[in-house]
């Protein structure tokens, strides 16, 4: 394969459980680029409610690229207050214009401050640190890049340093309006049916493997998150909310349409209409047939990833709560595992649909009030203590 189709012509696999066998990842050619972003002070926004627009953001950050460069030849992860892309070297300085609409929407539009950097995967590599994927099937012509190697992680260091960054620093002027097509908040937050909305970071240090992790995990929560999907999935139909107008259009028209806002409140409310009646009817209207949707939409969402790290949004009972909480905490005083966490009531969840007849969609699920950013830092400050010890 030529190094720019890498990643559209890696196989898929289909078996989640699987994630953790690492001799199955590749590494991405070496002229690659990662573009990392992620909110300033991001913890300030969650303290002031603002944890939708730091949502909205993060998938504008993968919406603008993908939408300029091609969603089937970009590896994604989603991070809640940002995003990591991976993109060949013919493609950065296009990703890198995307980006850089984005950082200047951001602030424009919602007082944001987004940092943004292109840092390439030879760079990383120097450093140790190393950017290998597979690529997990959602459902047919959606996938999701599972990535390993800690270049993911290193990239995030590297951005949040004000001086290593500079080389890498995606500059914003003159910029355009990015390509936004697709991006949308429309569902009500998912509330908790069993009590809590848990994000959750884990990541084996070395000393065990994941699967021995999950295994003593899943004794506690009475299934394996990795192997059970359908007691892990979250964008269920007896879950789902739509509101009209829904909540988040004023976010999604301010974030979408910002070239012609009065565009965006007609093209999404006649969109939202047609959804309505369709949703109520059960009947296929235009490309959209809502048992189709909704099926679909069960299985394309990010709930279960890995970027360097296994993350999980999972609906859990108190009892699991901290039945997972001991467990996790047991291992990391041991030595054996660092983690975050973060509990909240309900779920929020971001959508990417660029094209519901042909079914391609794909969903953004977070907990809530901070969800995998809270469990980030968490996480981070887990390891640091584990790194001092």
């Amino acid at each position: 394969m030529s190094a720019d189709d890498f990643y559209s012509e890696l196989p898929s696999f289909s078996d989640f459980s699987t994630v953790g066998a690492l001799d199955d990842y590749r590494p991405v050619p070496g002229d690659w680029y990662v573009l990392a972003a992620d909110i300033v002070r991001s913890s300030d926004a969650i303290a002031a409610g603002r944890y939708k627009e730091v949502n909205m953001v993060g998938a504008a950050v993968i919406a603008a690229v993908l939408n300029r460069l091609g969603r089937d030849r970009v590896p994604f992860v989603f991070g809640g207050d940002g995003a990591m892309l991976v993109v060949p070297a013919h493609d950065v300085d296009a990703g890198r214009d995307a980006l850089a609409g984005v950082v200047d929407l951001a602030r424009q539009v919602m007082e944001l401050e987004l940092r943004a950097a292109a840092i390439p995967v030879a760079h990383l590599r120097k450093l140790g640190g190393d950017v290998r994927l597979r690529k997990y099937r959602l459902s047919p012509g959606n996938h999701l890049a599972m990535i390993v190697g800690d270049g993911l992680a290193l990239a995030d260091r590297i951005l949040k340093d004000p001086e290593a960054s500079k080389p890498f620093a995606v500059p914003v002027e003159d910029v355009a309006l990015p390509p936004l097509d697709g991006l949308s908040c429309r569902w009500e937050p998912l509330a908790a049916q069993n009590g809590h909305i848990v994000s959750l970071i884990i990541k084996p240090t070395g000393r065990r493997p994941m699967s021995d992790i999950m295994s003593e995990v899943a004794g506690k929560l009475g299934f394996n998150p990795l192997t059970d999907d359908r007691r892990a999935r979250l964008a269920e139909k007896s879950r789902l909310r739509f509101q009209f107008p829904p909540k988040g259009l004023k976010l999604e028209v301010l974030t979408a349409f910002a070239d012609n806002r009065l565009r965006g409140w007609v093209r999404t409310l006649l969109e939202c209409v047609v959804f309505v009646m369709a949703y109520t009817t059960g009947k296929r209207i235009g490309p959209l047939d809502p048992k189709k949707y909704f099926e679909e939409m069960s299985l394309n969402t990010d709930h279960r990833k890995v970027g360097d790290s296994l993350q999980l949004v999972l609906d859990l009972t108190l009892e699991q709560l901290a039945g997972v909480e001991d467990c996790l905490m047991t291992a990391y005083e041991a030595g054996d595992v660092i983690y975050g966490l973060h509990v909240s009531h309900s779920a929020l969840m971001t959508c990417f649909v660029q094209d519901i007849g042909n079914s391609r969609h794909i969903h953004f699920v977070d907990g809530a009030d901070g969800g995998l950013s809270v469990a980030a830092s968490q996480f981070k400050e887990r390891q640091s203590a584990l790194q001092k010890a």
